[in-house]
């Protein structure tokens, strides 16, 4: 009975030691230093590690998070516009070709198309613990592992840059027809003063 505890105990302390070891999400020590380091540029350097030569880019995980935030949000603007800074963004300059397409003016019924809605990928809500911290002053806070913040902001690049190469190609393909369509109602208007001179 006692080796069948003692058995149990093990296994219970093994289970706890691997379930530990499998958090992705816990601080882990990284041996960054090298011999022979000499600087690539930016964060990179060359050097020997455990008799090894490598290049080595060590980056400050604060500034990575920032610079991937800061690109995507630059990248949704670019694809949806920014409402504050008043930008149309590909999807505003997509619809006001739609809009100039349907119009009387180059030949069109004058009735709008409709347009997929906006979809920003990045206004999600967050959830917010609200409560009181140590120094007795209410707050709310969100918490995220890195490694999920950093995956998310990643699947969010991914969405935008697909989405950037298809409005793109929507618009190519909406500016073609409309220089068409100008180019018919410039010659027949064209047509119409050599007729009228004619006369």
């Amino acid at each position: 009975m006692a080796n069948l505890r003692t058995w149990t105990m093990m296994l219970g302390a093994l289970t706890l030691v691997a379930g530990c070891a499998s958090n992705p999400h816990k601080a882990k020590k990284i041996e960054t230093e090298m011999e022979k380091k000499s600087d690539v540029g930016g964060n990179e350097a060359v050097g020997v590690k455990d008799g090894n030569l490598v290049v080595q880019r060590k980056t400050m995980m604060n500034e990575e998070l920032r610079r991937l935030q800061n690109e995507v949000y630059e990248l949704e603007d670019r694809v949806y516009g920014n409402r504050k800074y008043g930008s149309e963004g590909l999807y505003g300059a997509l619809k006001q070709c739609k809009l100039k397409l349907t119009s009387k003016e180059y030949g069109g019924d004058g009735k709008l198309q409709w347009t997929e809605p906006i979809d920003r990928v990045t206004d999600k809500e967050e959830e917010f613990d609200i409560g009181i911290d140590e120094k007795d002053k209410i707050v709310a806070v969100a918490e995220e592992f890195l490694k999920d913040r950093l995956k998310r902001f990643k699947d969010y690049k991914r969405v935008l840059n697909k989405r950037e190469d298809e409005y793109n190609e929507k618009l190519e393909v909406c500016d073609a027809a409309l220089a068409s369509r100008k180019f018919d109602v410039d010659q027949k208007k064209k047509a119409e003063a050599d007729k009228t001179e004619s006369n």
